[in-house]
């Protein structure tokens, strides 16, 4: 359900348990990336002593760094998301419109970042499957 808070545009402002409820499945989804990134970083470590063609070798860092890279904004994005379960936490209770209006802002712009962070995984997945038909 969305409440409508009247204002001179108004802005819809979710329940706390629906923002909620949409970090739930945020932490899902990078804990699979988490994963993946893993896997494919143990992948990377294999083909080290396969492939030691200088421009194979590029490409294997490369790849360890974008993976280095992602796997520290799956961290950042998974703290960003606990601190901001807190502070709804602490001000779920409150009337106060603007706090709420804030804490919503808040998660729009979470939501953002993460829909831009879902496209980069994407192509960042594509790219190291296609290097991988490459060179395999």
């Amino acid at each position: 359900m969305i409440i409508v808070i009247p204002m001179e545009n108004s802005i819809k402002v979710p329940y706390n348990e629906h923002m909620h409820f949409e970090h739930e499945n945020w932490k899902s989804e990078l804990a699979f990336w988490k994963n993946d990134i893993r896997s494919f970083t143990n992948r990377l470590s294999t083909m080290v002593t396969r492939w030691p063609k200088e421009e194979v070798v590029k490409d294997l860092e490369y790849f360890q760094s974008e993976f280095v890279i992602f796997g520290a904004k799956i961290d950042d994005f998974e703290e960003a998301i606990e601190d901001h379960e807190a502070n709804m936490a602490d001000h779920g209770q409150l009337e106060n419109r603007a706090l709420h209006i804030a804490l919503t802002k808040q998660h729009a712009a979470y939501r953002m970042k993460m829909e831009k962070q879902r496209q980069k995984y994407t192509d960042l997945k594509k790219d190291f499957f296609r290097f991988l038909s490459k060179n395999s």
